[in-house]
């Protein structure tokens, strides 16, 4: 009679992952993933702060600056308020009220629990540097990078085919009233 290690058995039960049974963990997973703010904070930290296709925002969007830093040169920002710090169109770690500003419409508490949940899978990391006041800045993990390719593409195909989408719903919510 042989004897399965740990390895062997965390392997096995890797295979047997399927999110279309109800008790199985990748379906909590894929729950927590399929989240707006999940997506907007992984497209943010990975780099795809500003739409792909600039000249198709509305007018007035600055790629989620306030308009006093919109107006400010790149001179008088600090290096965090940067939009091409560390690297641009790159990943690079960014602290809470950059993605507050980033990512409109979110509020405090979603943005705080969607940044907890998202560290505690092992996605993003939490750096608190001891300065006054303490500096908190959030980064994609190598975990959380390969999401955020996945994401990226999926947040892609929304803005690509919004007006498409649209015209679907108007033709069909015409022919259904």
């Amino acid at each position: 009679m042989s004897t399965t290690t740990a390895a062997e058995k965390r392997a096995l039960a890797k295979i047997e992952y399927n999110a279309f049974l109800a008790v199985c963990p990748s379906r909590k997973l894929l729950d927590r993933i399929s989240d707006k703010w999940v997506a907007l904070i992984l497209c943010a930290l990975g780099g795809g702060g500003a739409s792909q296709s600039e000249g198709s925002r509305p007018a007035g969007l600055d790629g989620g600056l306030p308009q006093d830093d919109a107006d400010r040169s790149d001179a008088d920002r600090s290096d965090a308020d940067r939009p091409d710090a560390d690297r641009p169109g790159g990943p690079r770690a960014m602290r809470f009220s950059e993605l507050s500003r980033l990512i409109t419409g979110v509020s405090q508490k979603m943005l705080t629990q969607t940044l907890r949940s998202l560290e505690r899978d092992g996605l993003i990391t939490r750096t608190a540097t001891p300065t006054v006041p303490v500096t908190v800045s959030y980064e994609l993990t190598e975990l959380g990078l390969s999401l955020h390719h996945l994401m990226s593409g999926l947040r892609g195909w929304a803005e690509t085919h919004m007006d498409e989408v649209l015209a679907n719903r108007a033709t069909h919510d015409a022919r259904t009233a």
